[in-house]
């Protein structure tokens, strides 16, 4: 379950070997919702509205480094760190 950004306290993961469709899960607190890459929807689970918005925010400018990562995961292969959206 590697890491792959975490910002103003939300982790986001893509797990291995995972299934379709390409998702992430993004965790907040005692929250969790998994979001399909392609789309930005929220397939299961749930966030609070104001680290929804972020996340959604955060999958679109990042839509081509989350499908090259869940590509990786899927695979088994190493995935790589996106930066967050508080970071420079």
């Amino acid at each position: 379950m590697p890491i792959i950004s975490t910002f103003f306290g939300i982790v986001i993961r893509i797990y291995f070997s995972d299934h379709n469709p390409p998702h992430l899960h993004a965790e907040y607190q005692e929250y969790e919702a998994m979001f399909d890459i392609r789309t930005c929807e929220v397939l299961e689970g749930q966030l609070p509205r104001p680290q929804k918005i972020k996340v959604v925010r955060w999958i679109r400018a990042h839509q081509v480094e989350l499908a090259d990562n869940w590509d990786r995961a899927y695979n088994d292969r190493p995935t790589f760190r996106i930066q967050g959206l508080d970071q420079p």
